[in-house]
């Protein structure tokens, strides 16, 4: 909360929430003037996504319609004026075989969704923890971890694609930096010698890409193993 109150954020997408919603201090969120819109897993403990928004929303929408993937409440919209606003929690093949073929299904999915989306809401910004590493320079050891799911070629084709149809990856827009990472290992003291992973995105439709003004990875807030990623977007 004190965060929340030195940055003053006008919309805020959280994801892996982890809790229902009478489980969430809401009138904390509605003191700070927030509208909050929360999409829970049926897992209790699991998932989730989130939007808080001190714009009063003229819509919002819970899910895909695709009820395995809602189930586990990763997609959650609101709409402000002309412009769309997602939080997205693209699932993690780490723990084995049959979550990863999950995530690639979800990958095909997601993108024909959001593609379908468009022709509807033609300005969208999609945020949230994509599980995937783009290129060689989001990830602290590209030779170590090219077996390893977030980095798989496979995963990085389907990014490569969705960035090549009209989607931007707002950060790298503005930032060609190496060493900016918004996830790290608890373990081996991964955060403080920053062997890290960017894994988490702002994308916005190609006819936003000038309203971008700035992207910060916040790397020294420390509120669990990933950090905000903060846009500036002039609408």
């Amino acid at each position: 909360m004190e965060y929340l109150e030195i940055l003053k954020p006008d919309v805020v997408c959280l994801q892996e929430i982890k809790a229902n919603e009478d489980q969430i201090p809401l009138m904390e969120f509605h003191a700070m003037g927030f509208v909050c819109a929360w999409f829970s897993a049926q897992k209790k403990g699991y998932s989730g996504t989130a939007i808080l928004s001190k714009i009063q929303p003229d819509n919002v929408v819970k899910g895909m319609g695709i009820e395995k993937y809602d189930n586990e409440g990763r997609f959650i919209r609101v709409d402000i004026n002309d412009i769309s606003i997602v939080s997205v929690y693209h699932p993690s093949g780490t723990s084995g075989d049959e979550r990863q073929a999950f995530k690639m299904h979800w990958l095909v999915d997601f993108h024909q969704h959001v593609d379908n989306l468009r022709k509807e809401r033609p300005k969208l910004v999609l945020s949230g923890d994509y599980n995937i590493c783009h290129k060689e320079i989001d990830i602290h050891d590209p030779v170590g971890n090219k077996n390893n799911s977030g980095f798989l070629p496979e995963e990085r084709d389907w990014m490569e694609k969705f960035f090549n149809d009209g989607f931007v990856d707002a950060f790298r827009h503005l930032n060609k930096e190496p060493h900016n990472y918004t996830w790290w290992s608890f373990r081996h003291n991964a955060r403080q010698n920053n062997k890290g992973w960017r894994i988490d995105y702002h994308v916005v439709t190609e006819n936003l890409k000038h309203l971008v003004k700035n992207v910060h990875i916040d790397s020294q807030a420390f509120f669990s193993d990933h950090c905000p990623v903060i846009m500036d977007l002039d609408i």
